[in-house]
């Protein structure tokens, strides 16, 4: 996904700077050996989620989470301006548009690249808004890989751009089921990995662009979801987050406690990394990342469904349901 600048803060490790999508360490468990064609498919078991909810909401359902992300891999890798891409994009509204009270594409270009932000809005009438997102688009390329030959080749993205969107696919059922108090966005967006973070060129492009034209969406905080799909799942506070949107940080670590996840949505701050939500809070949206940056597969032709698991999307979705449905309307 994205090259972004990762921080990890840890005494253990000390202050290591590092560039990469999803913040695991640049290099960490690269595998030279081109992994196996046939995607591997790992048996879907009955949910056995720990869920304390406080709300009278619906169960989300990891197994359905887990069939988005896999559907979305048999597409192949999916940068932009692929056919996968495309067949992606077409997958998402259809499924929005099943669901949502308004789904809207919003279509931009980058050097000639034809890009397209999906937001969907539940309960639009409402004058309290929240934004739930992630990206939806893959790494055009490896350069985890030890191999030259496999840098060059595009990442399958099961965490690092999947299962984030797996997670929004299968709230949306959630939403239009039981009608939030408040209004909430879904936002998809595009062209977050496609270039080179270093340089801060060509990357982030779906948020940058929601960033400057968001009219008619007033969301009182955002929350980014991204390599949230990791078999081993670990997210940390984000230092970013931290500093933007510190309210609901607290908030929604809380939750995640309460529910009983502080085995893997741990409550310390452990990193610093450019991700989607930073041109989000630029723009007057607080907005805080879920990200798991120890993903080893991070960047390589390794970041496929047999690294992931149904589970983890249970816990980072069932915590995000909880927190829509504790909003209360104004």
């Amino acid at each position: 996904m994205k090259l972004h600048q990762v921080v990890l803060l840890s005494a253990a490790v000390g202050a290591l700077s590092l560039y990469g999508c999803n913040g695991a360490s640049a290099g960490s468990g690269t595998n030279t050996t081109p992994p196996v064609t046939p995607i591997v498919k790992p048996v879907v078991t009955p949910p056995v989620t720990p869920i304390a909810a406080k709300t009278d909401r619906p169960f989300f359902d990891e197994n359905k989470a887990w069939a988005h992300l896999i559907k979305q891999c048999d597409f192949g890798p999916r940068p932009v301006g692929s056919e996968a891409h495309r067949k992606t994009l077409s997958y998402i509204v259809t499924e929005m548009k099943k669901y949502a009270d308004k789904t809207v594409e919003q279509n931009f270009t980058y050097k000639g690249l034809p890009l397209t932000n999906v937001i969907s809005v539940f309960n639009p009438e409402s004058p309290k808004q929240i934004l739930i997102l992630t990206h939806w688009d893959t790494r055009p390329r490896a350069e985890q890989e030890l191999d030259a030959v496999n840098q060059k080749k595009p990442i399958i993205g099961a965490s690092d751009g999947a299962s984030g969107t797996a997670v929004l696919l299968e709230l949306a059922r959630n939403l239009k089921e039981k009608k939030p108090e408040v209004g909430v966005i879904l936002l998809f967006v595009d062209g977050e990995d496609h270039g080179d973070f270093a340089k801060d060129e060509g990357v982030l492009l779906g948020a940058k662009y929601f960033a400057k034209n968001h009219e008619g969406y007033h969301p009182e905080f955002g929350i980014l979801l991204d390599m949230v799909g990791d078999k081993d799942l670990d997210i940390y506070r984000e230092t970013s987050s931290e500093n933007y949107a510190p309210g609901t940080n607290n908030k929604v670590f809380n939750i995640a406690r309460e529910l009983g996840y502080g085995k893997n949505i741990v409550d310390r701050v452990e990193t610093n990394v450019t991700d989607d939500h930073i041109p989000l809070n630029q723009s007057g949206i607080p907005t805080i990342d879920l990200i798991d940056f120890n993903y080893k597969y991070w960047h390589t032709l390794d970041d496929t469904p047999a690294n992931c698991s149904a589970k983890s999307l249970g816990i980072v979705g069932n915590l995000i349901a909880e927190v829509i449905y504790r909003e209360k309307k104004p």
